[in-house]
């Protein structure tokens, strides 16, 4: 294949589209680069999208273009269903979602971090009791905002024959709840830490 971009013709319907993939950061394309270029074009979601190569159905997004044996100039398939308009809206409105979901589990991941560094002492043992009152409140906000944002996935009432949004939905929810559990268990650590401190300081006080 020559450079990191190759070209392919892929039918959709009675439509044929002439799509150039080129991979992330100068990299060989791989199938995720295609389906994306494809969902631009003819508007069919990526979990949507069947493409086939050679009669075989291609699956694994992660595996480069030329493993299937795809070079420039080779022909494709696609099949799949666009999504309403409607659902569209909605699918929008989860993917804002799962960016406020990212940015506050990035803070969490931080806190988390911090509390590992204090733990390892990363810091004069005065001015822990300080540093761990401080993440305790930060995880507490994270835990809020989490809280905020599945009650906003939960007031969205999806009529079943949006599959993509649902699915989108359920998943969402099951990873606030992970970083719900997430923030349990950095509070519990930072407690369990403040004890420790705390009766370490009454013993150096008697």
């Amino acid at each position: 294949m020559a450079g990191n971009t190759v070209t392919v013709t892929v039918a959709y319907g009675t439509a044929k589209h002439s799509v150039e993939v080129a991979g992330v950061e100068g990299d060989e394309p791989v199938l995720k680069d295609l389906a994306e270029a494809l969902a631009q074009l003819t508007g069919v979601p990526i979990p949507s999208q069947k493409i086939i190569f050679k009669g075989k159905s291609l699956r694994e997004m992660d595996q480069l273009l030329s493993s299937f044996g795809i070079k420039q100039g080779c022909k494709l398939m696609m099949i799949g269903k666009r999504n309403s308009p409607e659902e569209e809206l909605e699918l929008k409105k989860l993917k804002d979602i799962e960016k406020s979901i990212e940015q506050t589990a990035k803070k969490l991941e931080k806190v988390d971090g911090e509390l590992t560094g204090l733990k390892n002492g990363f810091l004069a043992k005065d001015l822990q009791a300080e540093a761990l009152n401080k993440l305790d409140q930060r995880v507490k906000g994270a835990s809020e905002q989490f809280m905020k944002l599945l009650e906003q996935i939960d007031a969205m009432t999806l009529p079943d024959n949006f599959s993509d949004c649902r699915m989108k939905k359920k998943g969402l929810v099951k990873t606030v709840q992970a970083c719900l559990a997430q923030c349990d268990k950095i509070e519990a650590g930072i407690s369990d830490h403040l004890a420790k401190i705390q009766s370490k300081n009454l013993a150096l006080a008697e």
